[in-house]
């Protein structure tokens, strides 16, 4: 079958990898070699447990790791992530602070489905959780997923969003990170015209390709350089016999990985080295800045090839968004129809990924839209995931997304939590 071979090949290179470094590890570990002094066996064992640990986190789902938060009155709340609404290819979950009254702002936080789990937005929860009740979608690894729950390609992700806007609410604010920026957009107006009380309050678009023209970047010129014959060629193989969903066509996690490594491979290579030296030196943690980042790093996850083939040629080539002529179910939806939803865009000026004036474009299509329900804000010196995570997202994005929700509330200002306000994530 097309694809099985090699995506089993991948699979078996990353089991073998894991199991050398293992090996290393437990060979250079053995007391009799303290007798010798020689460093090369603190290296072997350094570089032994790195290679291990990383090529074990490949398929390893990460953990939220959010335990409690202290709230204004001073007291910890457990929090405890529930699952609100199942679905095959996503869940909508929840970030029930326990014993917290009820706060005034809740936020849908539309994670990426673009190689990583949905953890890689943990940071903007973490910096939301204080201020808000907040619901984040949940991607599932396509490996996971028997055949027989069927396909999932663009306008189905636009319908889980209909679906999960739906079930929280007309006073939801919607923030949509990076790519489901467009089908956060596209879920919306297909709302304004079919639901329009299920609407959400407030919709803030990040650094996403609403129109992947108005600047392009590296990524969009190479979805111009490849035909979709060569791409799903390139890139597109089917799960094999390990998973559950063995047999499904799907752009594969590890695939994916490589490309991203090899985008900065220098950098990724000196962050290795470095971190082997000092493990052989005693002086790294579990817990130090390069595992925090390469546990999240690392763990990738299939998508469904109709999924991530129909975003290039929909999104990307056709600019079916940026036209205004995107179709769900055989049904044009018309991003003019929004006219009640305040939609605010957030873009980071060394974005390389989603540039500026990609994600602004949004606010041109909608036409129906007062301008006093518009808002836009170009971020100096942030790159793309410092516009929704670090220290750019912390003390000047964040600050104004809530602000923006406050505005277009319709009631008084929430009390935010004060200076004593801390999150406890493990």
């Amino acid at each position: 079958m097309k694809g099985m071979a090699t995506y089993d090949f991948m699979e078996s290179m990353r089991n073998t990898n894991e199991w050398l470094g293992a090996s290393a590890r437990a060979f250079a570990s053995y007391p009799v070699f303290g007798l010798v002094p020689h460093p090369m066996f603190k290296v072997m064992s350094a570089w032994g447990r790195i290679t291990e640990r990383s090529f074990a986190r490949m398929v390893i789902k990460p953990d939220w790791g959010i335990r409690a938060i202290v709230g204004s009155d001073d007291r910890d709340h457990l929090v405890n992530v529930e699952t609100v609404v199942a679905r095959p290819f996503g869940d909508l979950i929840h970030f029930n602070v326990m014993g917290r009254e009820p706060m005034a702002r809740r936020v849908l936080l539309v994670a990426p489905m673009s190689g990583h789990y949905s953890s890689l937005v943990r940071s903007t929860v973490i910096s939301l959780l204080p201020d808000c009740d907040v619901y984040v979608t949940d991607w599932h690894n396509a490996r996971d997923i028997p055949v027989s729950k069927g396909k999932f390609d663009v306008e189905d992700y636009t319908l889980y969003l209909v679906d999960f806007m739906r079930h929280l609410g007309p006073e939801t604010n919607v923030v949509a990170v990076c790519q489901p920026a467009p089908l956060a957009l596209a879920a919306t107006a297909y709302l304004a015209e079919e639901d329009p009380d299920a609407q959400p309050r407030t919709l803030t678009l990040i650094g996403g390709p609403i129109d992947p023209d108005a600047a392009p970047t590296e990524v969009t010129d190479f979805g111009r350089r490849l035909t979709m014959g060569q791409l799903e060629h390139l890139a597109i193989q089917r799960v094999g016999f390990k998973y559950s969903g063995a047999g499904r066509l799907v752009y594969p996690g590890l695939l994916q990985l490589a490309s991203f490594i090899s985008m900065n491979l220098d950098r990724h290579s000196q962050a290795f080295s470095d971190k082997i030296i000092a493990a052989s030196k005693g002086e790294d943690s579990e817990h130090d800045a390069h595992n925090r980042f390469y546990d999240e790093y690392l763990s990738v996850m299939d998508m469904t090839a109709e999924f991530y083939l129909s975003t290039v040629e929909r999104i990307f080539k056709n600019r079916e968004i940026a036209l205004n002529e995107f179709e769900v179910a055989g049904k044009r939806v018309d991003i003019g129809k929004i006219t009640e939803v305040a939609v605010k865009t957030v873009e980071g000026t060394e974005d390389d990924i989603s540039a500026p004036g990609q994600c602004l474009a949004a606010l041109a299509l909608c036409t129906g839209l007062p301008d006093s329900k518009k808002a836009s804000h170009l971020e100096p010196g942030a790159g793309h995931y410092g516009i929704f995570a670090g220290k750019s997202w912390r003390n000047n994005i964040r600050p104004l997304v809530l602000d923006f929700i406050d505005q277009n509330a319709g009631t008084a200002r929430p009390k935010r939590a004060g200076a004593k306000t801390q999150i406890r994530a493990v």
